[in-house]
């Protein structure tokens, strides 16, 4: 036989091995066999390199060590799921579901929620070609040499597979061979990994491909990223297609058909969880037909057709050694546990949260005492309880200083308060973790400035507000450690592209209490600049729907301040945006003043993408139809509110007469 036809046997009689070993579990041939017709194929393609393929088994392993990760810019958006800890929390996620759907009842499939770390794996004329870490959602690092050391990832697709295919994962490390791993670790003198989740994560993260190879770690795949020219209708579907395909696709799923299918299915595998051989933490709950998950969309960075619900929260008991605190941007005052290190289902817990000195009353906590510390999911361990019995008088009660630690100003507590705060607004401490607030993604969104370096450049007297960002030269930045030729020049290109930021999204980076993003959103519409905003008066703020007198009376407090509106002034003359352009600011007339009322399927909007463009342009949307109601738009097999909207004579328009009005700029009624 030639050599040639020989080798393309032998990849195809060794993918199918493969197959059966690391996916279906269920091996037709001895590890020794198939180790003898990989040494073929490694004897034939050494002889004979131009035969190799990029789907080769023995591709798997061999390339060289990284300097550093590329990015991977993720076509379709690899989001988060928002959770729920108890079945009130699903049921509320259900009803919203429900309504936005405007139907009685639709399917959802139930799947169990994989500890682990999520991964996108594209694959062009059926080859693997690039693998991807999570990243932020939308760019991710590029780990494409090390997934393919995972054996349970195919290199290649049977014929029938779409053209370009992108699946999403969880790459995972099994609980048995974690313990195998760890113990032939100890037995080397190193030292053992705490859990399987943080192993699974790190290893897939070395620069070396080699390393990832030695670490037994595998995959399962739980959704499709996107697929040309294939139709398919509902996650259920895809996920037997993906099956079809040679994926390893976790059985233990349900199609649910009502919200008691879902908790039946949650309590079953909260009694069993444990049994599994790798990592879960909760099941996921995902709406099954992709129509109705494009109807719905995406809030923030979840979307709202999916929702985790977590397995209760892990316990352990440990001592208190002391209590700290720390100052917030705000000003606010954080105590927090200072504990002997315990594990707490495989992560390490040194410190948890207090909240404030009247939890720490309540719960009559000491500092020596033996709490019990609870971490739930991913959230911040906090101490639930002291264990008074175990007490031997040596224990100390806590009060909240009189000084602030970090400007050594005198801490005060208002009327009505839980919260202590140091009101001295040149507190250094506020001024860092205002400056990692400002530029986070939801705020001024400018990458490369983390703590430490904020520090270093308070430190070197280079920041004095959140405004001297904008003052900052090479020279500057360079003096401090971590920043090399191009780190600078990628942070001053990072400070110079957020200048031309919205201004709710500046309104939302000064960190004025109770103002987040969508607060930020409706005070730019009816206040488009810093000049208007500061001269607003409290009736004029609650007059805005949704804003309260709490919010307005923070806003006022904030522009109150000498030292804040000086900061805005910075701002100006840096030329940051602080006020809505001109593009913008003509925008909003196109609706203004029309309330609407969206029902049905639409072609071109998911529900979250149509409510945002008619807020953009100066209208409201209503949940429930109104005689106040302006316009109902209708897209396919619209509710009761369609028969609300007749009866009431509101005017009904379809998505395309919708698109008309807002193309034209104009908000002239249609007829």
């Amino acid at each position: 036989m030639h050599a040639a036809k020989l080798a393309q046997d032998l990849r195809e009689e060794l993918n199918y091995h493969n197959h059966r070993y690391h996916i279906l579990d269920d091996p037709e041939i001895s590890d020794s066999q198939y180790d003898a017709l990989m040494g073929r194929l490694q004897e034939i393609e050494a002889a004979n390199p131009e035969f190799i393929t990029p789907d080769s088994p023995t591709q798997r392993v061999g390339a060289e060590p990284l300097s550093s990760f590329r990015e991977a810019n993720h076509l379709v958006p690899l989001l988060s799921l928002g959770n729920t800890f108890d079945d009130n929390g699903f049921l509320a996620w259900y009803q919203r579901v429900n309504i936005l759907l405007e139907e009685a009842s639709f399917e959802m499939v139930c799947e169990l929620k994989f500890d682990g770390l999520a991964v996108a794996l594209t694959y062009e004329d059926g080859v693997f070609v690039r693998g991807a870490t999570r990243g932020n959602g939308t760019v991710g690092e590029d780990v494409t040499l090390n997934l393919r050391t995972i054996r349970s990832i195919p290199l290649s697709l049977p014929k029938h597979a779409p053209k370009r295919l992108e699946v999403r994962g969880e790459v995972i490390f099994p609980k048995s061979k974690f313990e195998a791993f760890n113990t032939e670790r100890i037995s080397q003198g190193l030292t053992a990994y705490a859990n399987p989740r943080n192993t699974a994560a790190g290893s897939v993260r070395q620069l070396d491909p080699k390393i990832t190879a030695s670490r037994p770690l595998d995959i399962y795949i739980y959704g499709l990223g996107y697929a040309e020219d294939i139709d398919l209708t509902t996650h259920w579907e895809a996920m037997e297609f993906l099956n079809e395909l040679g994926f390893k696709v976790n059985r233990n799923m349900l199609l649910a058909q009502s919200p008691q299918d879902v908790l039946d299915y949650y309590r079953k595998w909260v009694t069993l969880w444990e049994q599994l051989d790798y990592g879960c933490d909760g099941t996921v709950i995902k709406i099954n037909r992709f129509d109705y998950q494009r109807h719905l969309g995406v809030m923030g960075r979840e979307p709202r057709w999916a929702i985790a619900y977590k397995f209760p929260a892990t316990q352990a008991t440990t001592r208190l050694r002391e209590i700290r605190i720390n100052v917030g941007r705000t000003g606010r005052i954080n105590p927090y546990a200072v504990l002997d290190p315990v594990d707490v289902n495989g992560v390490t817990v040194r410190q948890a949260t207090l909240h404030n000195e009247d939890n720490i009353k309540t719960k009559d906590l000491r500092i020596g005492d033996w709490v019990v510390v609870e971490r739930a999911g991913e959230v911040i361990p906090q101490v639930i309880t002291s264990i008074a019995a175990k007490r031997d008088g040596t224990e100390t009660e806590f009060a909240i200083p009189k000084i602030c630690p970090t400007c050594n100003h005198e801490i005060v507590r208002a009327q009505d308060e839980v919260a202590h705060f140091c009101p001295n607004a040149a507190c250094p401490a506020q001024l860092i973790r205002l400056l990692e607030h400002f530029v986070s993604r939801s705020a001024m969104d400018i990458e490369g400035l983390g703590i430490s370096q904020s520090t270093s450049l308070l430190n070197a007297g280079h920041i004095k507000d959140v405004a001297d960002l904008y003052n900052l030269t090479a020279k500057d930045i360079v003096s401090i450690d971590r920043f090399g030729e191009k780190s600078v020049a990628n942070l001053l290109a990072a400070i110079d592209a957020s200048k031309s930021r919205p201004f709710s999204r500046l309104l939302v980076a000064l960190g004025i209490p109770l103002v987040g993003v969508e607060v930020a959103d409706l005070i730019a519409r009816h206040f488009p600049s810093f000049e208007t905003l500061i001269a607003a008066e409290e009736k004029d703020l609650v007059g805005i729907p949704g804003v309260g007198p709490k919010i307005a009376g923070t806003i006022i407090s904030y522009f109150s301040s000498e030292s804040n509106r000086k900061v805005v002034e910075k701002l100006s003359a840096a030329r940051v945006a602080i006020s809505v352009d001109q593009k913008q600011n003509l925008t909003p007339t196109a609706l203004t003043g029309l309330r609407f009322v969206v029902t049905g399927r639409l072609a071109n909007f998911s529900r979250s993408d149509i409510v945002e463009t008619i807020k953009e342009l100066g209208g409201t949307v209503s949940a429930s139809v109104s005689r106040k109601t302006d316009y109902l738009i209708t897209g396919e097999d619209p509710g009761s509110k369609l028969t609300e909207a007749e009866t009431l004579g509101v005017t009904i328009i379809s998505e395309t007469e919708f698109t008309a009005m807002i193309d034209q700029n104009s908000a002239t009624p249609l007829t």
